[in-house]
């Protein structure tokens, strides 16, 4: 009997081996990726059943997708058409780019060592791939034969611009080079990828890394609020009794703005301004000069003087030129309204009795001062006022007026993150438009700062209106246990700013993916954002969301005054401080040799030949810059495109403030010849096509309350 026993037990156990081993190859071969559809309400991604492992199958697969994609594309013995051509590139490759949508997301938003290791390994195969595609010279001629024949054909405007966007890309990717130049190309963009993608991973695990623990006696000035988000970091990492401060900004901001303590505000700071610079196994001193002097090669490679050149050809502003004038136009009465701003602190200082200087460290917790004292507004008595959820509604209200967006919460969609909300956008009809995600606070396996991306592009290729899948992801304040997320008016500003990417990305009604949504030249990219975030501080619409916390009550019409009062508060440093960085990237960007200079030499040198007072540091410093280091192209010789782009903006808001701020004939303008149309035609074209007329930069000068500083 016992031998039966055993017997029956070993085919029990070689079933069960059997059924395991057929169940994880049914697993690998249920590749979330390679499934024509998902399966799931508006093809949303099933976050649960993808696992690292499908990422790197699905990639590998993906491209070789796209080269026999290719290859068909090159080997139709058809005359070249822009369905045969064009239309074909549109469509190419759908595994690679559903893949990557999802993972690119995951590297910022929530990411692993995996994930990672991952995307180190995969960074340079895509731009081996690239290089395939764009160097290829039989497909490059089919393009070519379509251009030159471009005033011949009936192309839709959107036509025009996507065999215009195509044309210029196989230009300036390389595909006139010779076989010798195209392989030293290719080499240089495999380098860049790499390196772009070690600078942002120490940038984040510096930030991840640096922890200011302190004692109950170190808290001087800090509210309850700041008080309780330390513990509870402090918490997080298992450091019990203690009150931990990160550079982080949603830890830092609070500390520097209200903390006694001179000498941890100096300690948290300038861990924050070293961020890279502390050679150690993160620094990137070396890494963004090889960067800079990799992109000079390539862009002397193409035939253009310096990286900025490249670059802006295809922008707004065109030259580097343009770029500094812009720049200048704005740096004398902005330096001279810090330089008051500086003035204005240090009366307080000395007033209180203290014998030093100003210092950068300084900054906020004087400027806070000033703030109280001359128009008796300080961040404590807005925050109660700006709830996180509270100011979300705002921002969903002012697309409901604006445009008749609606937000609905929605279930039976999965997540990627607990701390992450779903909403299913709809249109004034009631009619489905998006799928939006909004996720706030930072965590450790997310980059700093704030972004919209999309999992998912509008297009309408097939015939079909395909709707998109977009994402918020920002780092704002946490609740804690006995308080919500309550939010500095900054935030608040940031929110809105992000949020108006987002309706950039819902709006969009474009045929072809390649110009749908925010895919504009960088310097106007960031114009429907900040458009925006003009709605946010203006008093009709502080009525609508912002309700204190307890009682639920709108904000006092005194303290809507106050905000208006101090409208141009700290304005110099503001400007100051993101143009000296807008500067810096500038100056690495039109290099015309390559570099052999210590960077903290290099910066230093460039910032005291502007002038810039040692009191204020660029927003991003050298080793820290991730919008213009962290990717081969990224913010790059365009960080100054948000300036660019206020121009755009100031220009816009005053023209709806000579009406009404929900003037829905210009209101529909705006959504109809700027927000649906992406970037389907030239990007002044169509500011005028809605405006009527250029730009003009008086708008910005007043905005930031400049004209008094102009002698």
């Amino acid at each position: 009997m016992k031998k039966v026993f055993y017997a029956g037990l070993i085919i029990v156990g070689i079933a069960a081996m059997t059924f395991f081993k057929l169940r994880e190859e049914m697993n690998n071969i249920q590749n979330p990726f390679f499934m024509e559809h998902y399966g799931t309400p508006h093809n949303t991604p099933p976050f649960s059943k993808i696992k690292n492992k499908h990422y790197e199958e699905a990639f590998l697969k993906g491209m070789d997708e796209k080269r026999a994609d290719i290859k068909s594309i090159v080997d139709n013995k058809q005359a070249p058409s822009f369905d045969n051509v064009i239309v074909a590139l549109e469509k190419s490759g759908p595994t690679l780019k559903k893949v990557s949508n999802v993972f690119y997301h995951f590297t910022a938003a929530h990411t692993n060592d995996t994930i990672k290791a991952l995307s180190k390994k995969l960074s340079p195969l895509l731009s081996a791939l690239d290089d395939e595609i764009y160097m290829n010279i039989d497909l490059f001629n089919k393009v070519k034969e379509l251009w030159s024949q471009k005033t011949e054909k009936n192309y839709t405007t959107e036509q025009q611009k996507v065999l215009e966007n195509y044309y210029n890309s196989f230009i300036r990717s390389g595909a006139n080079l010779d076989e010798n130049k195209k392989q030293q190309l290719s080499k240089i963009n495999a380098r860049l990828s790499t390196l772009c993608l070690d600078f942002g991973n120490n940038v984040l695990d510096e930030t991840n890394q640096f922890e200011m623990v302190l004692e109950k006696s170190d808290l001087d000035g800090l509210s309850q609020d700041i008080i309780a988000a330390a513990q509870q970091t402090a918490k997080e990492k298992n450091k019990a009794d203690k009150y931990v401060f990160t550079i982080a900004k949603p830890s830092m901001i609070p500390f520097l703005t209200y903390s006694k303590r001179r000498d941890l505000r100096k300690k948290l700071y300038d861990a924050y301004t070293s961020q890279g610079d502390n050679n150690d196994a993160l620094d990137n001193k070396d890494i963004l000069i090889e960067i800079s002097n990799l992109r000079l090669q390539k862009a002397q490679l193409l035939g253009y003087p310096s990286h900025a050149h490249y670059v802006l050809d295809q922008n707004m502003a065109k030259n580097p030129d343009n770029v500094f004038e812009l720049l200048d136009k704005m740096w004398k009465p902005a330096i001279a309204r810090a330089k008051y701003e500086i003035e204005q602190m240090q009366e307080i200082v000395d007033a209180e009795g203290n014998n030093f200087t100003i210092e950068a460290h300084d900054w906020f917790y004087y400027a806070e001062k000033v703030k109280m004292r001359d128009y008796a507004l300080e961040e404590d008595m807005l925050r109660p006022y700006f709830k996180l959820e509270n100011v979300i509604d705002g921002a969903f209200q002012v697309a409901t007026k604006l445009y008749g967006l609606t937000f609905h919460p929605i279930k039976g969609v999965e997540n990627y993150h607990p701390e992450a909300k779903i909403y299913e956008v709809k249109d004034e009809n009631g009619a489905h438009i998006a799928i939006y995600y909004a996720d706030h606070h930072p965590r450790a396996t997310k980059r700093g700062g704030a972004w919209m991306s999309e999992m998912r592009q509008q297009h309408a290729m097939n015939g079909k209106d395909q709707r998109p899948l977009i994402t918020n992801v920002m780092n704002f304040t946490k609740p804690t246990a006995s308080k919500p997320s309550l939010l500095s008016m900054d935030e608040t500003l940031t929110l809105f700013h992000e949020f108006g990417h987002a309706v950039h990305g819902i709006l969009s009604r474009c045929t072809y993916p390649s110009v749908a949504g925010t895919n504009t030249p960088r310097d106007f990219v960031e114009f429907p954002s900040q458009v925006f975030e003009n709605w946010a501080m203006a008093p009709e619409v502080l009525k609508l969301y912002a309700k204190h916390y307890k009682t639920g009550e709108i904000m006092p019409k005194d303290l809507m005054e106050k905000i208006q009062k101090a409208g141009h508060f700290n304005q110099g440093f503001a400007t100051v401080e993101y143009m000296a960085a807008s500067y810096l990237d500038m100056f690495y960007s039109s290099i015309t040799e390559p570099l052999k200079v210590n960077v903290n030499d290099f910066e230093k040198e460039k910032m005291q030949n502007l002038g810039l007072m040692e009191e204020i540091i660029p927003r991003y410093r050298s080793t820290y810059f991730r919008h213009v280091f962290s990717s081969p192209m990224g913010y790059s010789a365009g960080y100054y495109g948000y300036m660019w782009s206020e121009v755009l903006d100031a220009d816009t808001y005053a023209y709806f403030k000579t009406t009404d701020l929900f003037d829905k004939e210009k209101a529909i303008a705006f959504r109809d010849k700027i927000l649906a149309r992406g970037g389907t035609e030239d990007a002044m074209k169509m500011y005028k096509n809605f405006r009527g007329q250029e730009p003009n930069v008086e708008a910005l000068i007043q905005k930031r309350g400049m004209d008094k500083f102009m002698n």
